[in-house]
């Protein structure tokens, strides 16, 4: 039985004091005095009735009791907001706010559209964007920083049954398949299509860790390690780098979309290879009329 009342704001000074790792991080990070936030640490360990967190040197380390009150406020925190949302927006008071994450090549395609017939059906609907790739934007999802993330993942390499979004609501947005870069000179430019593997003594110029990744466990399937020679989360870069003639790149047609392939040329790559980009939510978050609406767009953005 605990010794007293646990409130949200003690959580989430706990969950800032775990991430931070200092009552002074944690102030800085809330926007409160280190002295509020050792008070509610002090009011928190008495309603849990045992020590939450110990002193190691200048660090402030969570007790088991703490990480499993930590691993449960995630969820209790989402709740909270999910019912803030629904409620606020059944009662008319405003229709809510959207905190969106995505990966860069989503943000320049899919989401100004969706944000703006969101925004036109909406005009109460306030949403926010900052970029992050996955897992980073997942992770920004389940801490609660964020009420959708748009992520991508290469089913093709089995990353499909690791069930790493199995506790999360998907929304499937669309296949997005992946095109070779060549430079405008080079001996493929003119060919329509190229088996990956006859690119092996090529230096490449890789994306982001997940994509980096991606490309060596395909170019390995295919009988080479690729010699990467660039690696950039930028598209532009990358076509840059290629229309200089320093290398040859995969990139998905998502990203092609928005960037003018100066001096680099497209063409299929053999075997095809494509990432199932999604939309991602909490459950609870999953029943807010705001999150919803706009789910709901960026489906339709992906569908044209």
């Amino acid at each position: 039985m605990l010794g007293g009342m646990i409130e949200a704001r003690h959580l989430r000074v706990l969950r800032a004091v775990a991430a931070t790792g200092s009552f002074s991080a944690a102030a800085r990070e809330l926007g409160c005095t280190q002295p509020a936030v050792s008070q509610q640490m002090k009011v928190l360990e008495g309603a849990a009735g045992t020590p939450l967190l110990i002193r190691s040197g200048r660090e402030m380390r969570l007790t088991e009791a703490g990480r499993a009150l930590v691993r449960h406020a995630t969820g209790i925190l989402a709740g909270l907001t999910a019912a803030e949302e629904e409620v606020a927006a059944i009662a008319g008071l405003r229709a809510g706010r959207v905190r969106l994450v995505s990966f860069p090549s989503g943000s320049s395609t899919l989401v100004p559209m969706a944000l703006a017939e969101l925004r036109a059906a909406h005009p109460g609907t306030r949403v926010s964007l900052v970029e992050a790739e996955p897992p980073g934007s997942v992770e920004m999802l389940r801490s609660g920083d964020c009420e959708i993330a748009l992520a991508f993942r290469y089913p093709q390499m089995g990353e499909e049954a690791s069930g790493e979004w199995d506790d999360l609501v998907l929304r499937p947005l669309l296949n997005d398949r992946l095109v070779g870069v060549v430079p405008e000179g080079h001996k493929f430019a003119g060919a329509g299509a190229v088996g990956i593997a006859e690119l092996a003594g090529e230096p490449w110029i890789a994306g982001c860790p997940r994509c980096r990744g991606h490309l060596v466990e395909v170019c390995e399937s295919e009988g080479f390690t690729p010699r990467i020679d660039f690696a950039t989360d930028d598209y532009p870069t990358v076509i840059g780098l290629v229309g200089a003639g320093l290398g040859v790149a995969v990139l998905p047609e998502l990203a092609l979309e928005s960037v003018r392939t100066k001096g680099a040329t497209t063409l299929e790559v053999e075997p095809a290879v494509r990432r199932e980009v999604v939309a991602l939510t909490l459950p609870d978050l999953a029943r807010v009329p705001a999150v919803a609406a706009t789910l709901d767009r960026l489906e339709q953005a992906a569908r044209r």
